[in-house]
């Protein structure tokens, strides 16, 4: 069993506090960049940043699809960490300053599974879960007129 590790990351023209902040709101801007691949959406406590409790179903193919309530935490001021009550899953945005606004970059991290099939998670799983985050992010930027 290893490690899985997705990475994905855009610079957007607006600046690090905005986007930290629709990043941080559950209730409104994070539903509104969703896209195909989650169902089931809710938001169970909070909606707003730190305690915030939010579930969805996540399809990152046909066949493979996680239920997930996450957690929000927020352990540094540039930072929103998502915790998955159901799995190993944890998925870390980060918002820094750039020249041309701010930088997001997502960490997702998770347990995979050992032997052929976690060789196949491990190889074929992070394309598919960036191409997802790729899409959010371009979702965000449109949403913050970028």
């Amino acid at each position: 069993m290893g490690q899985v590790v997705v990475t994905a990351e855009r610079t957007l023209e607006a600046s690090p506090d905005q986007v930290l902040g629709a990043l941080s709101d559950y209730t409104g801007m994070r539903s509104r960049m969703l896209t195909e691949h989650f169902s089931e959406y809710e938001v169970r406590e909070g909606g707003q940043g730190e305690g915030t409790v939010v579930h969805w179903k996540l399809a990152a193919t046909s066949k493979r699809v996680r239920d997930c309530l996450f957690t929000v935490s927020t352990p540094a001021a540039d930072r929103l960490v998502e915790q998955d009550a159901n799995s190993s899953m944890v998925t870390t945005w980060t918002v820094t300053p750039a020249t041309e606004g701010a930088r997001v970059h997502v960490t997702t991290t998770w347990d995979g599974a050992g032997g052929i099939g976690g060789f196949f998670e491990r190889t074929f799983a992070p394309k598919g879960l960036r191409r997802i985050y790729d899409a959010q992010l371009a979702k965000l930027g449109s949403e913050l007129g970028t």
